[in-house]
C-alpha cells in the first residue's frame, strides 16, 4: 500500500464530491432523521413524535423498533395495536432494503464511531484489543433472556442512541456517559469495536435484512487495482473479499453477507468504479470454474 491517505486516488479521478457522494447522502439522512426527532420537544414542531424506539408520524405512520418490541414480548408486555402496526411497517422496510442500513443511513451513533475512526486514523494509532464478531450476537441473546428473566426492556438501560437523543434534549448530563464512552472505545481500544463487535442493534438488524434484495456489487471487479481503500473504509470488511476476488472460485459479484451495512464507501473510494448498488438477484457465477468441473467429471 502507498503512503496516500485514503481515497486520495478516488479523489484525484473522481473529483472531491463523488468520492464523498455516499457518504454525504448518509449524513443528510442521518441528520435530518435526528432533526425531525428534536424538532418537537427543541422547537414545538411535531412532524415526528417520539424516538427511534417508537415514533408516530404527522399522526399517521406508527414505526416501532422490532428490537424493542421483542424484547417487551420477552417481558410479557405485548404492544397495544398501533405499535404493532409500527412493527409491520419496520419489518417490511428493511426486509426490502438491507436490515443493517439502519446502522449506516440512521443511527445517529454511527456518526460518533466514524468520527472516532477518522480520529483514530489522523492520530495514526494502530492496533488493540480484539473480540469476535459473534460477541454482539450473544450480547443480543443476552439481552432477550435478561429483559425475559428481569420483566425490564434491558437494552434501554444502556442504549447509547436513546442517551444521545435524551442528551441533546435535556442538555449535558449522565446520558452523555454512554456516548463518550463508544467514542472512546472506538478512539482507543477497537477500531469499528462497537458497531462491529457489541452492538446487539446491528446484530439484530443483520438476522432480519439477511435476504434482502438490495445490495452492494461488484461488478467490474476484474478492473480493481488491490489498493486496498475500500477495505480501509468498510465498516465490515470481511463482507467484501468473497465479492471483489471470488470469480475464480465461481462466486458472482454481489456482496450476500448479512453484516454489509449498505454505506455505499466502497463506491466512494474506488477509483476504478468497481462497486455499485444491485440486486441480490443479478449476481452472475463466473463461467471458468463451472467449466473447469465439467471437464474434470468426464
Amino acid at each position: 500500500m502507498s503512503g496516500k491517505r485514503t481515497g486520495a486516488e478516488a479523489v484525484a479521478t473522481k473529483g472531491w464530491l463523488r468520492a464523498h457522494k455516499w457518504l454525504i447522502l448518509r449524513r443528510i439522512s442521518q441528520f435530518g432523521i435526528l432533526a425531525l426527532f428534536l424538532l418537537g420537544p427543541l422547537a414545538g414542531i411535531w412532524i415526528v413524535k417520539g424516538n427511534l424506539n417508537y415514533s408516530y408520524t404527522l399522526n399517521f405512520v406508527p414505526l416501532t423498533d422490532p428490537y424493542v418490541a421483542l424484547q417487551s414480548l420477552a417481558t410479557g408486555h405485548v404492544p397495544e395495536t398501533l405499535g404493532l402496526i409500527g412493527v409491520a411497517v419496520v419489518l417490511v422496510l428493511y426486509l426490502l432494503v438491507g436490515g443493517r442500513v439502519y446502522c449506516s443511513w440512521v443511527c445517529p451513533i454511527n456518526v460518533v464511531t466514524d468520527a472516532a475512526g477518522w480520529l483514530r486514523d489522523r492520530l495514526g494509532i494502530k492496533g488493540g484489543s480484539s473480540l469476535s464478531r459473534n460477541t454482539r450476537y450473544w450480547i443480543l441473546a443476552m439481552t432477550l433472556l435478561g429483559s425475559a428473566l428481569s420483566g425490564v426492556v434491558l437494552w434501554e438501560l444502556v442504549n447509547p442512541v436513546s442517551m444521545l437523543h435524551r442528551g441533546l434534549i435535556f442538555g449535558f448530563g449522565a446520558a452523555w456517559t454512554v456516548v463518550v464512552a463508544v467514542f472512546l472505545f472506538d478512539l482507543f481500544v477497537m477500531t469499528r469495536g462497537w458497531c462491529g463487535r457489541l452492538c446487539p442493534v446491528g446484530a439484530f438488524y443483520s438476522l432480519l435484512g439477511r435476504w434482502s434484495p438490495l445490495r452492494i456489487s461488484a461488478p467490474q471487479r476484474a478492473a480493481c487495482n488491490d489498493c486496498m481503500d475500500c477495505f480501509e473504509v468498510c465498516p465490515e470488511p470481511q463482507v467484501i473479499r468473497p465479492a471483489l476476488k471470488g470469480e475464480a472460485k465461481g462466486i458472482g459479484p454481489v456482496i450476500l453477507a448479512a453484516n454489509c451495512t449498505n454505506c455505499g464507501r466502497c463506491i466512494d473510494v474506488c477509483s476504478k468504479d468497481v462497486f455499485t448498488y444491485d440486486l441480490r438477484f443479478n449476481n452472475p457465477v463466473s463461467a471458468a470454474p463451472l467449466a473447469k468441473t465439467q471437464l474434470e467429471s468426464k
